[in-house]
């Protein structure tokens, strides 16, 4: 037994000394890697610009201590060599061999990685500057963007959109380094399903910016357009209301910013069949046809309502006997005449409106009709009289 012992204590040191060589190469290795780290900034230009928060382990710290505990781990089969432990051994030289023979892709991944997110960054900032000293800001402000991209700016967004473009052929490229295909295959399919995809969004874009570009020229032209040929007054025209105080939207401001829906509508058509969304653009396309009947239905609606006015003003000017009562009901049929007309061509239920109208009007043929009939009863008694006794 205590030979048994003897014999082992000289083993017992060995893997002593190893594995203290294995702390002390291990703790230098640490700290050169932290040093490094520490001297290059990785903490300020790596983790917070990925978004890592600085608590008690920051990034340099932690690629420090796996740094360390990778060392030990490569230790760890000499020590058990020494030790004679060939039943833990051999598990543990398959999991190393499998581990080292990963590590040079592992390797590759990570310095691809790291070489296209520079690349990127340096991109990004690059074209970022060019932007702003060509006033990409003021041009962003002129055509109303500046509202809708906030803080970023247009300069910021085309740098983040070029930075993230670098990025997805770098990341096919690391996940192709790492040669893990069950991982890696569904992640390339999907980033070249978007790299497929990015033509047909980038047309789609450029076909809203320019739009929402030439409509905002557009409804400027017609607001002007609209405000000098004296529209902001057609509620007044029309007997509806008086003229927009200052600082209420003005009716030509109204036409205007219409005017720019529907442009952006018509290029919504455009994008979505782009983008192969058929259905979408067959819906906006139907939305355009119905608003569009329903702008014309308006027009006619306006139309009557200032003739109704006209033919009133007509008709009290005229001095006639009961010319109030003739005159309200000229406007009230023309309303209802152009009321009648303005919903058949939005096409809100013909059947009903065209029913409605035919009741009316035989309502007022009925009532005209028992009227006189009720009201002249003795004027036919007497016509009738007379015809009885000439017939004598």
């Amino acid at each position: 037994m205590l030979t048994v012992v003897f014999a082992y204590i000289p083993k017992l040191f060995a893997a002593l000394l190893i594995a203290i060589v294995a702390i002390v190469l291990a703790m230098v290795l640490k700290r050169v890697v932290l040093t490094v780290l520490r001297s290059a900034n990785i903490d300020e230009d790596i983790g917070s610009k990925a978004g890592l928060e600085r608590k008690e382990m920051p990034l340099s710290q932690t690629i420090a201590e796996i740094v360390f505990y990778l060392v030990l781990l490569l230790f760890l089969p000499m020590v058990l060599n020494a030790l004679s432990l060939g039943g833990l051994l051999e598990p543990l030289q398959v999991m190393m061999a499998k581990m080292l023979g990963f590590l040079p892709n592992l390797l590759a991944a990570a310095a691809i990685l790291l070489v296209g997110w520079f690349l990127a960054r340096i991109v990004q900032k690059i074209l970022t500057g060019l932007l702003l000293a060509v006033g990409s800001e003021r041009l962003s402000e002129k055509v109303g963007l500046s509202r809708v991209l906030g803080e970023r700016g247009l300069a910021g967004l085309i740098g983040l959109i070029v930075y993230a473009l670098i990025l997805i052929p770098v990341l096919m490229a690391a996940l192709q380094a790492l040669d893990l295909v069950s991982v890696t295959q569904p992640l390339s399919n999907m980033l070249n399903q978007i790299l497929a995809a990015l033509p047909s969004a980038f047309g789609a874009i450029l076909i809203l910016a320019i739009a929402y570009v030439l409509g905002r020229i557009v409804a400027e032209l017609v607001t002007n357009l609209l405000a000098a040929a004296g529209f902001d007054s057609i509620l007044v025209w029309l007997g509806l209301g008086k003229e927009p105080a200052e600082g209420e939207r003005k009716p030509s401001q109204v036409a205007g910013y219409l005017v720019l829906v529907a442009i952006m509508l018509f290029a919504l058509i455009e994008a979505f069949r782009i983008l192969n969304f058929a259905l979408m653009a067959d819906l906006i396309y139907e939305f355009i046809v119905f608003a569009g009947r329903v702008l014309v239905g308006l027009v006619i609606l306006a139309t009557g309502i200032y003739l109704a006015n006209l033919a009133y003003d007509t008709v009290m000017a005229s001095n006639t006997s009961q010319a109030k009562m003739l005159a309200g009901a000229t406007r009230i049929s023309v309303l209802i005449f152009s009321g009648a007309m303005a919903l058949r061509h939005m096409g809100l239920a013909n059947e009903i409106i065209n029913l409605a109208f035919g009741l009316l009007l035989g309502a007022i043929a009925v009532a005209v009709a028992l009227a006189f009939g009720l009201g002249g009863r003795e004027i036919a008694a007497r016509e009738i009289d007379k015809w009885l006794k000439s017939m004598k």
